[in-house]
């Protein structure tokens, strides 16, 4: 059991949400279970997807699936050790790096991010229900078409669906993290159920054939080649990229780092590539069974044309992404926003403004098409990333693993993470200066090569920028001081 520090914080800095947590009941199991959840949904079904119909090898694509994935259970890991001692949140962690005052604008860039990924998952939860409805009841067609009946980009059917998946999350995420805890040790695993059982109804289709033939496949240059594995790899980490970031809010809960790190190993590369596997699978056998490749999962179980199949799936991946979607976005933003103003915004609340946010980005306009997806989570990636680069910096490189928990929630000028005025510039100036390349990177014609390398090119240059900015520049010698 890790031992937590007896700090007992108070004033406006905290509230019961924000203050670290003193009962742990995560276990490894929990901790993979949760990861089944983050795998498990549509979202990241069609990422995996995506990657097949690219014209690489099969294998190829499975090889930079699993760097990824080992890099993204590296960096959990490693941003896993600072919640996990002090027991605190990731909008609490990151005040020892941005000052107490500071830290509300990695937050809130997390928390926006974090609504924009809420929304995305529940806008395909949803059109999971409305293509069945449509499938069972053929005569709500025209409720289904955006130019006879939609609003903001969206149907009226699908805003009845996107709303009845949205509030149902709400719903769960009412009741607390216990509460999320026990919904995701068996929405995660769910999925696997019914993967396996769409695998083997196209198995039967097909009379056992199975061939990756069908597949796209380019002719490619060494060059070209590479270079769309180093896409996949960079766009793998940028899909999981908004929860590697907020990782800390749930290894705060664990037992131990042992039962952390174990959960990890089962859920990330073990569990992810068993999935992208069945993605692979089922991927191909859509080609000889409908004629062509589907990428959407939903879509692959409504063209089966059996109402109980059709149900079952439909459930099924309604639960699976509710899961992803409270785990990896709902519980973050929540942090977020709660810590703006922790005296007057409590975890709930913060829900609240996430959800609220969730509905206003018109998520439905981000996710539509596979140049849409790689081009949401390029953006995604370049804003998270500097962030987890800075963060990791300044915990290992700066402070040398030191971590004074009083005083991240202190207002005391004299206080380790005061910085100027409860702002440390450095870190701010390193945030902007990896942003604006990022940005430059996906949206400059001359610097198109470099676009699907948002994540790469964020984490290091805000990992740089900020060891190279401390040394330069450090505010008041704070960076070198040690935890009491």
């Amino acid at each position: 059991m890790t031992q937590l520090p007896d700090v007992h914080p108070s004033g406006r800095l905290t509230n019961a949400d924000l203050a670290p947590v003193r009962d742990r009941h995560w276990a490894w199991k929990d901790y993979l279970f949760l990861w089944m959840s983050d795998v498990h949904s549509v979202a990241g079904y069609m990422t995996v997807g995506t990657f097949f119909a690219m014209g690489l090898p099969v294998s190829s694509v499975l090889f930079g699936l699993l760097v990824a994935i080992v890099a993204v259970q590296v960096l959990c890991n490693l941003i896993a050790v600072p919640s996990l001692r002090s027991g605190a949140p990731f909008p609490v962690i990151i005040r020892s790096v941005f000052g107490v005052y500071g830290a509300i604008i990695p937050a809130l860039v997390r928390g926006i991010i974090a609504i924009g990924w809420y929304g995305i998952q529940t806008w395909l939860a949803s059109n999971a229900v409305v293509l069945f409805l449509l499938r069972v009841m053929p005569s709500l067609t025209a409720y289904s078409d955006v130019h006879q009946h939609g609003l903001l980009g969206l149907s009226m059917m699908g805003w009845g669906a996107f709303l009845l998946v949205w509030s149902l999350q709400l719903a769960v995420f009412w009741r607390g993290m216990e509460s999320i805890r026990h919904f995701i040790d068996w929405a995660g695993p769910a999925i696997y159920i019914m993967m396996v059982l769409l695998d083997g109804i196209l198995l039967w289709k097909t009379r056992g054939q199975l061939s990756f033939s069908v597949l796209p496949r380019s002719d490619l240059t060494l060059g070209q080649h590479l270079t769309g594995l180093l896409n996949v790899i960079s766009l793998t980490i940028a899909f999981f990229s908004p929860i590697i970031l907020n990782f800390g809010d749930f290894s705060r809960y664990g037992v131990s780092i042992e039962a952390v790190r174990r959960g990890n190993f089962w859920g990330l590369p073990i569990n992810f590539m068993a999935f992208s596997a069945l993605a692979l699978t089922t991927v191909t056998l859509t080609q000889p069974v409908f004629g062509k490749i589907l990428i959407d999962p939903v879509e692959t179980v409504t063209r089966l044309d059996n109402q109980a199949i059709m149900l079952v799936g439909i459930l099924t991946f309604v639960v699976a992404t509710i899961g992803i979607n409270i785990s990896a976005n709902f519980v973050s933003a929540a942090f977020d926003f709660s810590n703006i103003a922790p005296a007057s915004i409590s975890w709930k609340g913060g829900g609240i403004i996430a959800s609220i946010g969730a509905i206003l980005l018109t998520p439905w306009n981000l996710y539509a098409r596979p140049d849409l997806i790689h081009l949401t989570l390029d953006v995604l990636g370049l804003f998270i990333a500097p962030v987890t680069g800075i963060l990791l910096a300044d915990y290992y490189l700066v402070q040398r693993r030191t971590l004074d928990v009083g005083a991240l929630y202190s207002t005391d000028p004299a206080a380790r993470y005061w910085y100027r005025g409860g702002v440390n510039p450095v870190a701010v100036y390193a945030l902007v200066l990896a942003v604006l390349i990022g940005l430059a990177n996906v949206f400059m014609p001359q610097l198109a090569v470099f676009q699907n390398f948002a994540w790469f090119t964020g984490f290091f240059s805000g990992l740089a920028f900020h060891l190279l900015l401390t040394r330069l520049a450090p505010v008041d010698g704070k960076a070198g001081q040690q935890a009491s």
